[in-house]
């Protein structure tokens, strides 16, 4: 049975307390707010009023709806009165002893029938329960910061919570206009586990040696949609919440290989090189905007060195021919195309001339193995990437041995180019599309990185810890990836991503690539990564 909520009360009323705060009077809800500190539930409430204010200002809403917002909201300074609240949601600092004791308080003096929420982001809920009379009435009610903007609350109810008390923060939730989403009461939940492939991939790319981390930024936020690169990211979380996330989860599952975390990290963790809040991570930061061509951590001199190569070669491409070898047969006439265009020679014998570039569209391997496998000299072979689009970034990958001027010729092919392009069927602009030239991995940056993304959102499922629907939409609106990685593995073809895994895996042996079981049945099958198994 779904309670109605009349009145809520936060504990800690921090940035994060506060944004609940908000959203819960904007809706309706008279809100109790009550911090342990002394004077710190004033000031968020007078902190909170300013930004409401402002907002108010620019004509974001009424001064009707910030005078009923303000009075939703009322400071109290003995925790006692709490025991006027529906719905007692904790919001304080992530540490599990301190929660247990505050929940043990909380039960003191609220009501049987009163439901108590902590918004923990990484602690077990089952855990933070356990001491409780009554665990029956406790749950998870994890928002995301900045909580009015972040549309996505998970629920997560503990190994002893009452359906009923799920049902009424879901409710709750869409009262105040986010989506909520039911999770096990797992390590990472759902948002925080689904993003564990994101960084440390990336990550492990970087400790490979096989790009420069401004080189990954910029091909997995131009190339394959991210909103922001995995450093630039992790500049802004800060490396002193990331790395700690990445360790808990890491051992809170046993030490499972798909959430390992690097090295690199715990060293920048140790040197303070925490990202924007001390202007130093990755990046170097200034009044908290990223400096341009300041390098902190990452060799990037490869770059730079295949682009004066092109300089010292020429570009000279009236001469040249391709012979292009490619796993897909779309992705073959898509270069085909691209070349035509270009008015570039084809080379369509059966085995390249000795003088053609080899160009090779390959999935989840590495220039050298791929041109044993379709038979062709490695010392004319560059792949390129086509798990992205080739008009928004182009990733070139020669092999350890190809020459210099077969680099040359596929980066004057591929490298920045000025396209014209139709904006919305109304103007042609000129649109600049760079190319990435990156040393010898076992598949693309793009290709580890999306593919794995895409895997852990199929294992998530697999385990049951989320519906495949819950689960695309709390990672879209939980981390702002361009797809929900059930959706993203049907859009690029589950086929694909497990043509990506396998060959990673089968050439590295590390189990962290496996494809899920969930991902290769449905691949196997042909149908989407939606399909849940039928009930009997």
């Amino acid at each position: 049975m779904i309670m109605t909520v009349k009145s809520l009360a936060i504990i800690g009323t921090g940035i994060m307390g506060m944004g609940i705060a908000q959203i819960a009077a904007q809706a309706g809800i008279q809100v109790l707010l009550f911090d342990a500190k002394a004077g710190a539930a004033e000031q968020g409430r007078q902190s909170l009023q300013a930004t409401l204010e402002k907002l108010a200002s620019k004509g974001k809403f009424t001064d009707e709806q910030l005078q009923s917002t303000l009075k939703n909201l009322t400071v109290i300074e003995d925790i006692a009165k709490i025991a006027e609240a529906d719905v007692v949601i904790e919001a304080i600092i992530e540490n599990l002893e301190i929660k247990q004791q505050l929940f043990k308080q909380l039960e003191s003096i609220v009501p049987a029938e009163t439901i108590l929420a902590t918004n923990t982001s990484s602690l077990a809920v089952t855990a933070i329960a356990s001491n409780c009379e009554h665990p029956e009435r406790v749950a998870g009610f994890h928002f995301f910061n900045p909580v009015p903007l972040m549309k996505i609350v998970e629920v997560i109810p503990g190994i002893s919570t009452k359906p009923s008390v799920v049902e009424t923060l879901t409710s709750l939730a869409k009262r105040m206009g986010h989506l909520g989403v039911v999770a096990k009461d797992t390590p990472g939940f759902i948002v925080n586990h689904g993003g564990r492939a994101y960084g440390t991939e990336a990550l492990k790319i970087l400790g490979e040696g096989v790009a420069s981390f401004e080189d990954i930024d910029r091909i997995l936020r131009d190339g394959a949609g991210f909103r922001m690169g995995p450093f630039e990211l992790l500049d802004l979380t800060g490396i002193d919440v990331s790395h700690p996330v990445m360790e808990s989860i890491y051992n809170q599952f046993y030490h499972e290989d798909r959430y390992r975390p690097h090295p690199l990290t715990r060293q920048m963790l140790t040197g303070n090189k925490l990202g924007r809040k001390v202007g130093e991570g990755f990046y170097h930061y200034t009044e908290n905007k990223k400096q341009d061509g300041q390098k902190v951590s990452a060799d990037t001199s490869k770059q730079s060195l295949f682009e004066s190569l092109v300089l010292k070669t020429g570009s000279d491409t009236s001469n040249l021919s391709v012979w292009i070898g490619a796993d897909l047969a779309e992705d073959k006439q898509q270069l085909v195309d691209y070349l035509n265009a270009s008015d570039i020679t084809i080379d369509d014998n059966d085995k390249p001339n000795f003088d053609s570039l080899v160009l090779l569209a390959i999935y989840g391997e590495d220039t050298t193995n791929a041109a044993i496998r379709y038979q062709v000299n490695p010392n004319q072979a560059v792949a390129i990437d086509m798990l992205t689009d080739l008009s928004k970034h182009r990733t070139l990958m020669p092999s350890i041995v190809t020459q210099d001027n077969f680099i040359a010729q596929a980066y004057s092919l591929f490298g920045r180019k000025t396209d014209n392009r139709l904006v919305e069927d109304k103007a042609i602009t000129q649109v600049a599309v760079d190319a990435t030239l990156i040393t010898e991995s076992t598949g693309f940056v793009a290709q580890r990185v999306v593919a794995m993304v895409i895997n852990l959102g199929c294992d998530i499922a697999m385990q049951g810890i989320a519906s495949p629907e819950d689960i695309d939409n709390a990672v879209k609106l939980g981390l702002g990836y361009p797809y929900g990685p059930i959706s993203w593995g049907d859009e690029l073809g589950a086929q694909r991503i497990l043509l990506i895994l396998e060959r990673i895996y089968g050439l590295t042996g590390d189990p962290r690539y496996r494809p899920s079981p969930w991902l290769q049945r449905r691949a196997t099958l042909g149908i989407s990564l939606f399909t849940q198994q039928t009930n009997y």
